[in-house]
């Protein structure tokens, strides 16, 4: 069966293509390289530039730019200095299930490396979200995401001290503070606002996280609530755009 300019329908670049069919060609190279890496699979070196461009028919400026694209997408993956195809993003539920819960359940394995936990005086900013009087103290807690080793994110969470007043001494900062919350301190999530935006890391999230600064990034703030409808934290979580995705279902509205 014979489909407009050879393109099957939902296929990936589709929409790339103009319907006068002539396309740039770093783009075309990008739509064999892409179909390459399905050759190839997860973990698999890709030939060098000058094996590409001369395969391709291009010149080494366009298959760069190619290649950028493909990295910045996540199908690439640069391993010291060679270029390796990568895995398939993670799949985020946007829910309150907790980043732990939301990793394990893709058979990877979760991680955090504390990057700092201070107490501070709650500024205007927050005390609003939190529910808190300006002045009140305040835990910031700030740790970089793993999936089995890999940086993957950054999140800072604001809490009042009055809610978790041990968190310096009775936490493990590399554990999920939701099973904290629930197990030892018996606080359940009862709801949550969420934003969901992109944005470029700063030069310090991108040292952090390992990324160039150009790089896409998801960024998710969170202001959750307890079962009783209190305030309990504020988050901003950062996710690297080449390795996340984020998913929910939506139902029917009610009337």
């Amino acid at each position: 069966m014979e489909y407009p300019y050879g393109q099957e329908p939902g296929a990936p670049i589709r929409s790339g293509i103009p319907e006068h069919g002539r396309i740039p060609k770093y783009y075309a190279a990008k739509v064999e390289i892409a179909a390459l890496l399905d050759e190839l699979g997860e973990g698999e070196a890709l030939p060098t530039e000058r094996e590409l461009a001369l395969r391709f028919e291009v010149s080494r400026e366009t298959l760069r730019q190619a290649l950028r694209e493909l990295v910045l997408e996540g199908r690439l993956r640069r391993m010291g200095r060679g270029t390796v195809v990568a895995g398939p993003k993670l799949a985020q539920p946007l829910s309150l299930a907790s980043y732990t819960e939301g990793v394990r359940a893709q058979g990877r394995r979760p991680g955090r490396h504390l990057v700092g936990l201070d107490r501070f005086a709650c500024p205007p900013a927050l005390a609003g979200d939190l529910g808190l009087q300006v002045g009140d103290p305040v835990w910031h807690l700030e740790r970089v995401l793993l999936a089995d080793d890999e940086r993957v994110g950054l999140e800072s969470t604001y809490v009042a001290v009055g809610r978790v007043p041990a968190l310096d001494t009775d936490f493990a900062p590399d554990s999920s503070f939701y099973a904290y919350l629930h197990e030892r301190l018996g606080i359940g999530f009862g709801d949550a606002d969420e934003r969901l935006e992109t944005v470029l890391a700063t030069p310090r999230e991108a040292l952090l996280i390992g990324t160039p600064g150009a790089l896409p990034m998801l960024l998710i703030h969170r202001l959750s609530r307890d079962t009783h409808g209190r305030p309990l934290e504020r988050v901003r979580s950062l996710y690297r755009g080449d390795r996340f995705s984020f998913t929910t279902h939506l139902g029917t509205p009610p009337g």
